[in-house]
């Protein structure tokens, strides 16, 4: 079939001509399923677009401006930009942006800031009173994440012995910052 009886059968329909119809679509349904086919990739939906965009084509064959440009391009734009909608109906709407003011920010604030300094400080006080090793295996596992035994390795100590001086270690930095 040609673009010029394509454009006929176009013509035809918009004057509700129920046969033109008929053979618009089945001279056009395989290309116009394929499009709606590839935009929303299921055959089921493609199927449901494709019986909405011949409604489409029926209500709107009037607006169809007969011109030298291929009439099955404006039939493909129809069902790509109905596929297209279908797509965006599915998405969640976005919410609204006062929304945003009932969000917490995660951040602490200002008040939690300068307690956290304070502890920060009162803990590194409490290290600075173990002994030298001590606190460096206690920094060496909770602060930089170092396993008992690679803190082990490192001290020359048997692993049991370390385990000892990280359990000691807590215990006399809990009795530092209960004071």
């Amino acid at each position: 079939m040609t673009p010029q009886d394509i454009t006929k059968l176009i013509v035809r329909t918009s004057m509700k001509d129920r046969a033109a119809f008929d053979l618009l679509y089945r001279q056009t349904s395989a290309k116009l399923f394929g499009v709606c086919l590839r935009v929303l990739n299921d055959r089921g939906d493609a199927e449901e677009a494709l019986q909405e965009v011949f409604v489409k084509i029926w209500t709107k064959a009037d607006r169809f401006a007969v011109s030298d440009l291929s009439p099955i391009s404006w039939l493909v734009a129809i069902a790509r930009n109905h596929a297209i909608d279908r797509i965006r109906a599915r998405r969640k709407p976005a919410a609204d942006i006062d929304a945003a003011l009932d969000v917490a920010d995660p951040a602490p604030g200002p008040e939690a800031m300068a307690v956290a300094g304070d502890e920060s400080e009162r803990i590194h006080h409490c290290l600075d009173e173990l002994e030298k090793d001590r606190a460096a295996a206690v920094r060496g596992a909770y602060l930089k994440g170092e396993s008992y035994a690679e803190l082990a390795e490192r001290h020359g100590v048997p692993l049991n012995t370390m385990r000892t001086w990280l359990r000691r270690s807590l215990l006399k930095l809990r009795e530092c910052l209960e004071r």
